[in-house]
């Protein structure tokens, strides 16, 4: 008896797969796991199919162009993030301040969301070119660029918050005596930081992706202007070693504003 209650204590707990979800553990492992198969069954492929490198290199090939370019791929990265956070920066300043004059003013709403509207359907990489006539190929086009795609969805987002506010709340407000500046540091700003954490994290990745598409076109460094400088010496496996530093930057930035959101409004969640 005393053996069989010993053996049920030793038996090993099932493990909860649907717990280890909900963990923080998953969002890195499951990402990590779902990466290395990725590029086992890519150089795999490459194998079997006897892919030449000019066509699709395999990722041991492009672990050696990331060992023997590693100094033009760090130069060329921190050009990037800087023109990125640079014209993100612009781009939420401007946006928060216009967004929420949008939100309060019924004037300026039906004066200037028209013009935005239609100026956000213009293809930003149309207006590199122009920028590069005007700038000239440097970092100023890059910033520019990613300015102007951050640039709306920052702005639209705030005035969305500040609308969905309840108008009675305002009222109770208003009869307490409090004043429109006291009504905004109350209750419009808090409720509007979850709009406004939202279209920050969609707007680095607009900023991050406009910065790219100016350096490839009108540009003398940076990540973009690196893969068509490797496409045209037909250097493959540095082109997409640039192209997986994209998506490794990419999901930094992203992350970074995920982190941020959760210290500053944890109270939403």
């Amino acid at each position: 008896m005393q053996g069989t209650v010993d053996n049920v204590r030793r038996a090993p707990k099932k493990f909860d797969f649907d717990a280890f979800l909900n963990t923080k553990a998953a969002t890195v492992i499951l990402p990590a796991i779902a990466t290395v198969v990725l590029f086992i069954v890519w150089e795999a492929a490459v194998w079997i199919f006897q892919i030449k490198p000019f066509n699709l290199p395999a990722p041991s090939d492009i672990l050696k162009a990331y060992v023997k370019f590693a100094p033009q791929l760090m130069e060329n990265s921190w050009r990037t993030v800087w023109t990125t956070f640079a014209g993100f920066i612009i781009a939420s300043v401007i946006g928060v301040v216009l967004g929420f004059l949008i939100g309060y003013s019924r004037f300026i709403y039906l004066t200037f969301y028209p013009l935005l509207v239609a100026f956000n359907t213009i293809p930003k990489s149309a207006l590199v070119p122009l920028l590069a006539v005007w700038f000239g190929a440097n970092a100023i086009p890059a910033i520019v660029t990613a300015f102007l795609l951050a640039f709306f969805p920052i702005a639209v987002n705030v005035a969305l918050g500040l609308e969905t506010i309840e108008p009675e709340m305002k009222d109770v407000l208003y009869a307490l005596g409090a004043s429109d500046f006291e009504i905004f540091q109350k209750v419009g700003w808090p409720h509007t930081l979850p709009y406004v954490f939202a279209s920050l994290k969609i707007a680095v990745s607009f900023s991050f992706i406009g910065a790219v598409i100016a350096e490839s076109i009108a540009s003398n460094a940076g990540l973009g202007y690196l893969i068509v400088q490797a496409a045209s010496d037909f250097n493959v496996p540095l082109a997409f070693a640039a192209l997986i530093t994209l998506a490794i930057l990419g999901v930094m930035l992203y992350s970074l504003f995920v982190a941020i959101e959760k210290k500053v409004i944890y109270w939403a969640r």
